[in-house]
């Protein structure tokens, strides 16, 4: 189940046909502006309540239908979470507006959208020539958060787990995004990033260049301070071979460089999960 559930939210996630109103961040932030205050959020008892509220919703609900009509009601479940997690046209359509300011060497769209990207990194100290590197990097790390994070927690935990995990990112990043001092959301999503970061890098390695990426992975993954996003692009770097800059006033090279070997990573974690499903080590 949680392998059919996954393949067909990266079908519709590739065709675009969720549209923008059932995007899962577009939910959270209408359920965030409606149900809770600023206020509300800065107290430890009104954010475990937003964070959990979503999650035991839907674990409510799969206990309800559980084993009727043989089960498809809960398929049903499976299929619409997973799409509605892995959904992220926001984060594609931006990438793909970068890349075409990059192409026309439109350097000041190109920061723009740089920092579009990801909220929680600044790209104020970058010159042009590292923009493309920059970016790169902020690819890999999206298409962990974004992308891997998802696929592992839906396989391991379920919808009820993906859910929970995604409702603690979007809470964190909406904490970035609007400065505020809201409590628990660091350290939890350090604490659910910490292992999934971990097996994620360690798929570059494999996807890369095993000895330089191996060597980066061991010193970074055996430390337990490390933070999951240096994790990410230090063992991705080290694992890819950055091609030469190139004239453009936005090289774009080793972005695509990069972005090639999430891809090529996230193939091998689809290629493990899916034997790991035959074999019956996950349901």
């Amino acid at each position: 189940m949680a392998l059919f559930s996954l393949l067909v939210a990266i079908i519709i996630e590739r065709l675009k046909l969720l549209p923008d109103v059932l995007q899962l961040d577009n939910g959270l932030r209408w359920y965030q502006r409606h149900f809770f205050t600023h206020n509300l959020l800065q107290s430890m008892a009104g954010m475990w309540l937003a964070l959990l509220f979503p999650t035991v919703a839907l674990a409510v609900l799969l206990w309800v239908i559980r084993d009727q009509l043989f089960g498809l009601p809960t398929l049903v479940i499976w299929v619409i979470f997973a799409t509605v997690c892995f959904s992220h046209q926001h984060q594609r359509a931006v990438f793909k507006r970068y890349m075409q300011a990059a192409c026309r060497g439109d350097v000041e769209a190109c920061y723009l959208y740089a920092g579009e990207l990801d909220c929680t990194d600044c790209l104020d100290a970058v010159s042009d020539k590292e923009l493309g590197a920059r970016v790169g990097q902020m690819a890999a790390w999206i298409n962990y958060r974004y992308y891997a994070a998802v696929a592992l927690f839906l396989v391991v935990f379920g919808p009820v787990g993906v859910v929970f995990y995604c409702t603690v990112r979007f809470f964190a990043e909406e904490r970035k995004r609007q400065g505020m001092q809201w409590p628990l959301l660091p350290n939890l999503l350090y604490v659910l990033d910490w292992l999934p970061v971990r097996l994620v890098a360690l798929g570059y390695v494999f996807s890369g260049q095993f000895s330089a990426g191996f060597s980066r992975w061991r010193e970074l993954a055996l430390d337990w301070r490390s933070r999951p996003r240096r994790i990410i692009t230090d063992v991705a770097v080290a694992a890819e071979v950055m091609p030469e800059e190139s004239t453009a006033p936005v090289c774009v090279r080793s972005t695509i460089a990069l972005l090639a070997l999430s891809k090529r990573n996230f193939v091998l974690l689809l290629t493990i999960l899916s034997l790991l499903t035959i074999f019956g080590f996950v349901r």
